[in-house]
């Protein structure tokens, strides 16, 4: 997931992964807590935070989730969204 990213239908938006730093269309994703998982073969990583008074607005102004499928498609996702993101050709 390092690396950067374009959207899948949109070169113009962008995803970075810098270590634990996480930009995503222009903004930068203030999370307290990952958990990464693999479940049938899908790599998924879900941010949260710890104040529970924010809960809300953080899963709708933020993306809450990336995952890599088996198929090697990259998503990233939240409670209104997901958008598909590519490596950018060169």
């Amino acid at each position: 997931m390092q690396g950067r990213w374009v959207g899948a239908d949109d070169p113009l938006s962008e995803l970075v992964v810098s270590g634990g730093a996480i930009t995503c269309l222009g903004s930068t994703v203030n999370y307290d807590h990952k958990v990464i998982v693999e479940v049938d073969g899908a790599l998924n990583v879900s941010l949260g935070v710890d104040d529970e008074s924010r809960i809300d607005d953080f899963q709708r102004e933020n993306i809450t989730g990336l995952v890599i499928t088996p198929e090697d498609r990259f998503v990233v996702y939240n409670v209104r969204f997901g958008l598909e993101f590519v490596r950018p050709i060169p």
